[in-house]
């Protein structure tokens, strides 16, 4: 009995030592925890802010954690306020020595704020994370005197953690502008946010089914509603690291580009805006985002948003500023290739159609700026545009350049507005067709291209024009009656020219010269120059002019093919003499020939008259003439003979003429 008595003592005992222990063990970690939330806390406290919580519950069987009621406010100028409902963590554990994991967490009614003369209010009634590891007493809190310093210390906790997906069925933003600013306010919601793979900073992909916008402007005295939507939105390989650099003075010198986004994918867009116009595009990829922090310091920017807007007259000095900073922010951003698709615009006016918009952002320079597939709308008739490109655009540089025009007063020099060519590299228009005036025809453009570059100081010493298109003969015109009244009533003009300068050698040469006037008159070229300095391509007239008597002339070459613009001068000489074709067409040969006879004995003077009048005796025919100089030949002095004695200058060149079928 005794033995028995004392079995039942031990078991007892037992039992209450391992309920104790249950109970003991599972107000050890529920002290730990709060002691973890309040080692988060005090920094924040320590810094002049608040942060408080609610009760705190842990089930230690099912491993559970519960706090409710967390709220704060930072010191921070402006102050960071946050309030979270309730916070459940499930399947908690120690993932090493020093680090806790949860199989769970699920966060209710999370609002984070911000007040100043802005305001920004963010809301998720729900927040679901899986599989979360952070390390434990180590964690950093929202510290800092600044909303620049919070936030960077916001992104330096997060890349401390680590989840297998964070989703949120929904959230929505609020942003409040002071009335100065135009807007007053915007509202975005979005629905069923998910973020996969979360390490040290990263996420592999971001998406979201859809986001909406709404906002309220401003404008002329009345406040204006506009609207958005859009569906489908993916953001592949994030980094939040550049985003961070944006915030840390230390950064301020680091000059590379981090990528921020790997590729960004938006499905469909609709914008509607006030008086009936309405916007939509069926999708976007923007490829390789990157940032720079030297040229992106956030807190800075804020500074220059918050600034309050300049009046009617603003102060020079301070625009200028503002556009400097302006232009840093084109430098700070990069964008490898952005590509929106399926565009359409409806309004009053009449609808228009873009199939494609593409350019890129390196730098401050646009690569290239694209537009494709246009359909538009004119008061005479329907536009269509294959496309439209300008080339490699520097905007930082327009925007310090345009900074320098804005003092009252003094409009920009010529020098200045030459200083604007070397921004723009060159621009493409392909397949245009455009009503001509009011006469039911079209102009039609096959291409035109304009590129230059090869600078000296703001002037191009390459530069490369190719046109083809076809244009209505302008019956209005009296310059072009002369063709109605041969009988063409369009004119098809192709053009290819081309200058480049080569310093070494100071030879400035036009190749290619190609002009096809389509039924009238084909012709190509060679000119070129020698001795041409450097300083003929200065600003500055009277310095260009001096050095330009340095200038030679080289050899040159012009072929004519007749292509019926021969016919058409002797319609029109046998219209004005009232003569017959026959008699107009010998008159001119006639006139060449003893024209040539009585003002010069220079063989290839003659020898080129001969082959001139040959060319007008035989239609559809080729006429080629090369001049070679026999000595040098000043060009400026040329120029002047061919004006006062056409004769002495062509006898400076050795002229080898053909003409013929």
């Amino acid at each position: 009995m005794t033995r028995v008595r004392k079995l039942l003592i031990g078991l007892l005992a037992a039992a209450i030592l391992a309920v104790a222990g249950f109970f003991g063990s599972e107000f050890y970690v529920q002290h730990r925890i709060e002691g973890e939330i309040e080692a988060a806390f005090d920094p924040i406290r320590a810094a002049g802010g608040k942060a408080s919580h609610g009760k705190i519950s842990f089930d230690l069987r099912h491993r559970t954690i519960r706090v409710a009621d967390l709220t704060g406010e930072t010191a921070a100028t402006p102050a960071l306020r946050f309030k979270i409902a309730g916070l459940t963590a499930s399947g908690v554990g120690q993932s090493d020595a020093t680090g806790l994991f949860a199989e769970t967490i699920e966060v209710s009614d999370v609002e984070l704020g911000l007040q100043a003369d802005w305001s920004l209010a963010y809301k998720a009634p729900r927040l679901v994370i899986k599989d979360y590891k952070a390390p434990a007493g180590q964690s950093r809190s929202l510290t800092g005197s600044t909303a620049a310093e919070v936030y960077r210390s916001a992104l330096l906790q997060f890349a401390t953690i680590t989840a297998a997906s964070l989703t949120a069925p929904s959230q929505s933003i609020e942003i409040g502008l002071p009335a100065g600013a135009g807007a007053q306010s915007y509202s975005y919601n979005y629905s069923n946010v998910t973020l996969n793979d979360i390490k040290q900073g990263k996420v592999s992909t971001i998406t979201a089914d859809r986001a909406d916008f709404t906002a309220s402007i401003r404008q002329n005295g009345k406040t204006e509603k506009i609207g958005g939507e859009l569906v489908d939105l993916a953001l592949d390989d994030f980094d939040s690291a550049p985003v961070a650099a944006m915030f840390d003075p230390a950064r301020a010198d680091d000059g590379k580009y981090l990528r921020v986004y790997r590729r960004i994918n938006v499905g469909t867009y609709t914008v509607s805006l006030p008086e009936g116009v309405r916007i939509h595009m069926n999708g976007h990829t923007i490829d390789d985002v990157g940032l720079r922090p030297s040229r992106l310091q956030l807190p800075e920017l804020m500074a220059m948003i918050a600034a309050p807007p300049p009046g009617p007259t603003p102060n020079p000095a301070l625009a200028r500023d503002f556009m400097g900073k302006a232009a840093s922010i084109y430098e700070g951003v990069h964008v490898g290739n952005a590509e929106m698709r399926g565009l359409s615009l409806e309004s009053p006016a009449g609808p228009l159609k873009l199939a494609a918009m593409r350019f890129s952002l390196d730098n401050g320079k646009i690569g290239e700026f694209a537009l494709e597939g246009l359909e538009a709308g004119s008061p005479q008739g329907p536009v269509k545009l294959a496309r439209f490109a300008i080339k490699s655009f520097d905007v930082t540089g327009l925007l310090r350049l345009a900074s320098q025009f804005l003092t009252p007063g003094q409009p920009p020099s010529s020098g200045q507005l030459l200083a604007m060519l070397p921004l723009l590299e060159g621009a493409e228009i392909k397949g245009l067709v455009a009503p001509f005036k009011t006469t039911n025809k079209q102009v039609k453009v096959d291409t035109i291209s304009l590129d230059w570059g090869q600078f000296v100081g703001p002037i191009p010493t390459r530069a490369h024009l190719i046109a083809k298109l076809t244009a209505p003969i302008d019956a209005t015109d009296p310059s072009q009656k002369p063709l109605i009244a041969a009988g063409l009533t369009t004119a098809a003009i192709d053009v290819d020219l081309g200058a480049a300068w080569t310093e070494a050698s100071g030879a400035f040469v036009l190749d290619p010269v190609k002009f096809d006037f389509g039924d009238v008159l084909a012709a190509s070229a060679r000119v070129s120059l020698a001795h041409v300095p450097r300083g003929t391509f200065s600003p500055d007239l009277p310095q260009a002019m001096a050095m330009a008597t340095q200038i030679e002339v080289g050899p040159l070459e012009l072929t004519l093919r007749d292509t019926g613009g021969v016919d058409l001068v002797v319609a029109q000489y046998a219209l004005a003499q009232t003569v017959s074709r026959e008699a107009a067409r010998r008159a001119l040969v006639d006139s060449i020939r003893t024209s040539a006879l009585a003002n010069t004995d220079n063989a290839g003077v003659l020898a080129a008259a001969e082959a001139i009048a040959r060319f007008i005796e035989t239609p559809r025919g080729t006429l080629t003439l090369k001049l070679t100089p026999l000595a040098k030949v000043p060009a400026m002095q040329l120029v002047g003979l061919m004006k006062t004695d056409p004769m002495t200058a062509l006898a400076q060149f050795r002229i080898e003429a053909s003409s013929g079928l």
